[in-house]
């Protein structure tokens, strides 16, 4: 594929370094309200599909940090116990656990304010999968959040999940953490012309030439992908080994339509 197409790489992979991210409207904003949270260190939720690219967002925003003023922890959860979490939060920023929930908790709050206030560096706290967590470690997440009698935040906190997650947070068990939510955003997806452009640049961030595919081809995929990232990129792998192993000298909407019937039967 690489070959024939005088790529240098497969552009679809999902390996994609952060200095190559395409800047959606979507990243955009996610970017823009992180930055903001790492100001303001409130709690920032995050929603979208599968795929939308929200875990890579993060990921550019962490290598975007200054590492003397800010220290960024991912945590992935899935279905966890009150006891794991907090055991997995302690992991996270570099403190011992033990058998007993209160003593994490009063160990995370010292450690989270001491690094704030005696190292004057922020931690954030990056919770992805929340559409996992049960209405117990969200009640606790909204305590680890008060410091001196609500007076302070000593670090931000940025839960991310699927859509559903928000139907989670309407409920009245969560009331308490829903109104210390200082930034709320769900994924659109991208756009018909953030589609076309995305695919386009890719392709040329791999030294190919945009001819490869044509516009017939990306409008295809418009329709397929529903505009999520992933399901472009598995799209794309497909059609280029297709196109390649046919010879074709240009993707067109056969190879996409192939291409997504390969994907489905596998």
């Amino acid at each position: 594929m690489s070959n024939y197409y005088n790529l240098t790489h497969n552009p679809f992979d999902k390996s994609i370094p952060t200095k190559d991210a395409f800047l959606s409207s979507d990243h955009k904003q996610m970017i823009s309200c992180l930055n903001y949270l790492k100001d303001t260190r409130g709690i920032g939720v995050f929603t979208a599909p599968s795929g939308a690219g929200k875990t890579f967002a993060l990921r550019c925003f962490r290598e975007s940090l200054n590492p003397n003023l800010y220290e960024c922890q991912y945590i992935c959860l899935s279905t966890v116990s009150i006891m794991d979490f907090y055991r997995q939060f302690c992991t996270s920023i570099g403190i011992e656990s033990c058998s007993k929930k209160t003593e994490m908790f009063r160990s995370i709050k010292e450690h989270l304010s001491y690094v704030k206030v005696e190292k004057r560096r922020t931690i954030i706290i990056c919770l992805d999968e929340c559409q996992y967590l049960s209405h117990t470690v969200l009640c606790d997440l909204s305590m680890l959040m008060n410091f001196n009698y609500d007076s302070f935040s000593a670090f931000a906190l940025v839960l991310v999940g699927l859509p559903h997650f928000n139907n989670n947070l309407l409920k009245p068990l969560n009331e308490s953490l829903r109104q210390r939510i200082v930034v709320h955003y769900s994924y659109l997806g991208l756009s018909k012309d953030e589609i076309a452009e995305y695919i386009l640049s890719r392709i040329e961030s791999a030294g190919g030439a945009r001819s490869i595919i044509d516009e017939a081809a990306i409008n295809s995929i418009v329709g397929a992908s529903q505009g999520n990232p992933r399901i472009i990129n598995s799209l794309m792998t497909s059609a280029l080994m297709l196109a390649a192993q046919l010879g074709k000298v240009a993707i067109d909407t056969d190879t996409i339509l192939a291409a997504s019937n390969a994907i489905t039967l596998g």
